[in-house]
C-alpha cells in the first residue's frame, strides 16, 4: 500500500495524450501567434492609411507643373529632309505602319501626291488618321514640310525643298543698308503736315506686322517657295492676275479656301488677320 502511494506522489499533471497535445499547443502554438500578430500591429502602425494616401496623391497632382516654356533659336540652319524623315518620320513611313505610305512606294504616294504639297504638309502638322500632329515638335513647320518633300520626292514626286522665307533676310539686309548709308537732310516738314502723317503711318505699319505674322506662321509653307499652284512670294508676274481681282476677293477665296488651299490656310485665323497677311503679300508683289 505504501508502495502505490509513494509511486502516484512521483506522477506528472499529465496523464494521457489528449493532455500532452493541449499543453504542447499552449505553451508552443499559441505564443508563435502571439508574437506574429503583435509583429502585423506594429508595422502596421507605421503604414499611411488609405485616405492619407489619396491626400498625397491629390496634394501631388495639385502641385504638378502645368506647363514648360521652350526658346528656340529662329536663326538656325534648317535641318535636311533626309534628318526629318530619319528622326521623325521613319517610324511608320520605312514600314509602312498603320497605314502610312511607305518610303519610296511610289503606288502608295501617287494618290497623296496629287493631293499637292500644301494638303500633304497641311496633314502633317494638323495630324490625320493615326498621325499624331507633327507641328510643334522638334522640327518647325518649315522642316517638317522638308520631310514631306524628301518623302513625296522618293515617291516620284518633283517640289521643290521648302526654305524659310527670304523677306526676313531682305528686310534685315535692307535696314542695315538704311543705317551705313548717310542720308540726305530733308527739308523740315509743315507741323500740321507731320501731325496728319503720324496717325496714318501707324495703323498701316501695325496691319503690315500683323500680316507678317500670319504669313511666317502658316502661309510661307507653299507661297515661299510656289508649290501647289500658289503665287510666289515678291513674284510680281504670279500675283497680277490676283490683284486684279482685287483684295477683297482674295480675301474671300483665303477664307474660304480654293483647290489645294484650306480654309483660312488651315489656321483659326480672324477674318482681319486673313487680310492683314493677304495684304502683305499683295504689298511684296508690287
Amino acid at each position: 500500500m505504501s508502495d502505490i502511494q509513494h509511486e502516484e506522489a512521483h506522477t506528472g499533471p499529465i496523464k494521457t495524450p489528449k493532455q500532452l497535445l493541449w499543453t504542447v499547443i499552449f505553451a508552443f502554438v499559441i505564443p508563435v501567434f502571439a508574437i506574429i500578430g503583435l509583429v502585423m500591429y506594429v508595422t502596421s502602425a507605421n503604414k499611411p492609411g488609405a485616405g492619407a494616401a489619396d491626400e498625397s496623391a491629390l496634394v501631388a497632382a495639385r502641385i504638378q507643373k502645368v506647363g514648360t516654356v521652350e526658346v528656340r533659336d529662329a536663326n538656325r540652319p534648317l535641318k535636311s529632309g533626309e534628318e526629318v524623315f530619319k528622326a521623325q518620320c521613319a517610324a511608320c513611313h520605312a514600314t509602312g505602319a498603320a497605314g502610312a505610305p511607305k518610303f519610296e512606294d511610289a503606288a502608295a504616294w501617287a494618290p497623296r501626291i496629287k493631293t499637292g504639297l500644301e494638303a500633304l504638309v497641311h496633314s502633317s502638322l494638323a495630324g490625320k488618321g493615326a498621325m499624331a500632329p507633327q507641328g510643334g515638335g522638334d522640327f518647325d513647320d518649315t522642316e517638317i514640310a522638308r520631310g514631306v518633300v524628301y518623302m513625296a520626292n522618293a515617291a516620284g514626286a518633283k517640289f521643290p525643298v521648302p526654305e524659310r522665307p527670304a523677306s526676313n533676310a531682305a528686310a534685315e539686309g535692307g535696314a542695315v543698308a538704311a543705317a551705313a548709308t548717310p542720308a540726305a537732310p530733308a527739308a523740315p516738314a509743315a507741323p500740321a503736315a507731320q501731325e496728319a502723317a503720324a496717325p496714318a503711318a501707324a495703323p498701316a505699319a501695325t496691319a503690315q506686322a500683323d500680316g507678317k505674322g500670319l504669313y511666317d506662321k502658316a502661309c510661307f509653307a507653299c507661297h515661299a517657295a510656289g508649290v501647289a499652284g500658289a503665287p510666289k512670294f515678291g513674284d510680281k508676274a504670279a500675283w497680277a492676275p490676283f490683284v486684279a481681282q482685287g483684295i477683297d476677293n482674295m480675301v474671300k477665296i483665303a477664307i474660304s479656301g480654293k483647290g489645294a488651299m484650306p480654309p483660312r490656310g488651315g489656321t483659326t485665323a480672324s477674318d482681319d488677320e486673313i487680310r492683314a497677311a493677304v495684304q502683305y503679300m499683295v504689298d511684296h508683289a508690287q
